[in-house]
């Protein structure tokens, strides 16, 4: 497959924590060629004021893009640079990629949580190396949606 292409494919919708809160990425599928935009919805059900979005490149932690305390609150996270976001409602937190490169070849995880405190937890607990399974992410992780890949 050529570079000029990047792939996003976003996987079915993942029910976790103890009140069965959904957190949801759209689209589930997307070619997408090199230089066009490309908006991944996020979504979640608990009216949750603080929601996050990560990417994980291959063979590294979560990086933090940018998270939000809720509606028009929102900051740059550790590698926000050809992304924005937008929050206009508080159960929607879309981010866009400007304009698609390779070096944007991730997986993506669209998260919420009832407060910021659990966001330095999984930063923390990225930093130490705690070894988890495999497709797993850590049990401190807030209510986390499907993830997204773009590969070239």
């Amino acid at each position: 497959m050529s570079t000029r292409f990047l792939c996003c494919v976003v996987l079915c919708l993942v029910r976790v924590g103890l009140k069965d809160a959904v957190v949801t990425q759209f689209p589930r599928h997307k070619i997408l060629g090199t230089g066009k935009k490309l908006t991944l919805q996020c979504t979640q059900d608990m009216n949750h004021f603080s929601m996050y979005w990560y990417r994980q490149d291959p063979g590294s932690g979560l990086q933090l893009i940018y998270y939000s305390t809720g509606t028009e609150a929102f900051e740059k996270g550790d590698v926000p640079e050809g992304y924005h976001v937008s929050r206009n409602e508080l159960p929607y937190f879309p981010l866009t990629l400007d304009s698609a490169s390779t070096n944007q070849t991730s997986v993506y995880f669209c998260a919420s949580s009832l407060s910021t405190a659990l966001h330095s937890h999984i930063l923390s607990a990225q930093e130490r190396g705690e070894p988890r399974s495999e497709g797993t992410l850590p049990s401190r992780f807030p209510n986390r949606g499907a993830p997204g890949w773009l590969s070239p």
